[in-house]
């Protein structure tokens, strides 16, 4: 999940409606998340992470002889609560940090320089651990089997989709998925999702123009790149512009490079930003016909261009089936569930699990203001009983 721009606000004390188990799990979350704040680690490099996870799982599976932990992909932890049955449902926190040099100033900030759980990690895998705690105590409630996926690499490469290629799913016949994101901007424990589209799809876009350098004295024998990257940003736009009449789609660039000196006409120029769809079918086609574009305005100058793509994450898609049964039973439960209005131009890797399974990813409000990414994030972790309190509530509902 990327960064936002930088607001600083302060936690309060909160009070969270849920059943009394839940609640009584309130210390441990507060516990569990402050203890894996001060130790973030980044991408797959996690190995102080999934020991103390794992520290804190085992205890449990001594009460409950039908949780088992293994590894099904690199830097992966799993926890099964195997009920025996053919079908199973997916529980997924992500794990790994970002750079960030923590500025909160709290008593259990990061103890790892340049490192800190700026985006909500701590908290999720928190959550996660709620989840194991409660079902470990209430095992004959569940229904079907709960696999908790406690995943590396969500902020770099994507490690949910070497979770999925590793054929876990398929094996112990996971045919949904949940999970959750911590979100500034909505208020204090409000769970909110919406069906299909909830997240971008995420392309990093580079457009590099060659040309030909000359002395601005005698521009006329150079091959102007500087000017080609210019002109065609507009012409880009007023493309993106027109996809976002069909339906909503994004692409900005944020950093440009060009020339050597300012009295030589530039040899190359480069220009770097990013496209956010949210179809597939959207995102194949602002990839196909941009370069198309690039290509005509380098044309007119006497330059020649590539353009691109990073592969990037697919866009988060709800199910509308699952969603619809989820909301359905959390309602049921007394747990309220806003409708996102728009889909969110954001990117977040939970959207690999959906190319394999059905599954709903919900927003959890911290109600702070404080941006994912700032170096100031923060949060009440009393909100966190929300969460599991969905987790509870959905894997213990019958099909």
């Amino acid at each position: 999940m990327e960064r936002e721009n930088d607001r600083v606000a302060e936690p309060g004390n909160v009070t969270v409606d849920a059943p009394d188990d839940v609640l009584r799990l309130v210390p441990r979350l507060r516990g569990w998340r402050r203890e894996l704040h001060q130790i973030p680690e980044c991408d797959f490099d996690l190995p102080e992470t999934i020991a103390y996870l794992r520290a804190q799982l085992e205890p449990m599976g001594e009460r409950c002889d039908c949780l088992r932990l293994f590894s099904p992909a690199s830097s992966t932890l799993c926890a099964l609560f195997d009920r025996g049955t053919g079908a199973a449902t997916a529980l997924r926190a992500d794990m790994d940090a970002l750079p960030v040099t923590e500025e909160t100033g709290v008593p259990f900030a990061s103890r790892h320089q340049g490192r800190m759980h700026a985006c909500g990690h701590d908290g999720h895998m928190a959550m996660a651990l709620g989840a194991c705690a409660w079902m470990s105590e209430h095992v004959d409630l569940l229904p079907r089997s709960v696999l908790v996926v406690f995943q590396p690499a969500e902020e770099t490469t994507g490690g949910a989709r070497k979770v999925c290629e590793s054929g876990v799913f398929e094996r112990l016949g996971v045919d949904r998925i949940f999970g959750f994101h911590l979100w500034p901007d909505l208020p204090v424990a409000q769970v909110a999702t919406r069906a299909s589209a909830l997240l971008a799809a995420s392309n990093e876009t580079t457009v590099e123009f060659q040309g030909r350098a000359s002395h601005i004295a005698k521009a006329s024998q150079g091959r102007d790149a500087l000017l080609a990257a210019c002109r065609f940003v507009p012409e880009a736009y007023r493309y993106m512009d027109e996809r976002a009449l069909e339906e909503p789609c994004l692409l900005k660039f944020g950093h440009m490079e060009a020339g050597e000196v300012r009295n030589q006409i530039a040899a190359g120029a480069r220009v770097e930003g990013s496209l956010r769809t949210f179809s597939v079918q959207m995102g194949k086609r602002c990839r196909e016909e941009l370069p198309g574009i690039a290509e005509r305005v380098a044309s007119d100058l006497g330059c020649t261009v590539r353009t691109h793509f990073s592969e990037g994450y697919p866009p988060v898609v709800n199910d509308h089936e699952v969603t619809s049964w989820a909301t359905g039973v959390l309602r049921d439960q007394g747990i309220s569930v806003e409708q996102v209005p728009e889909p969110l131009l954001i990117a977040e890797d939970f959207a690999w699990y959906q190319q394999w399974l059905p599954g709903t990813f919900f927003l959890l409000g911290t109600g702070t203001g404080i941006p994912l990414h700032a170096s100031t994030f923060d949060f009440d972790e009393t909100i966190l009983a929300r969460g599991v309190d969905v987790y509870r509530s959905l894997v213990t509902a019958t099909v």
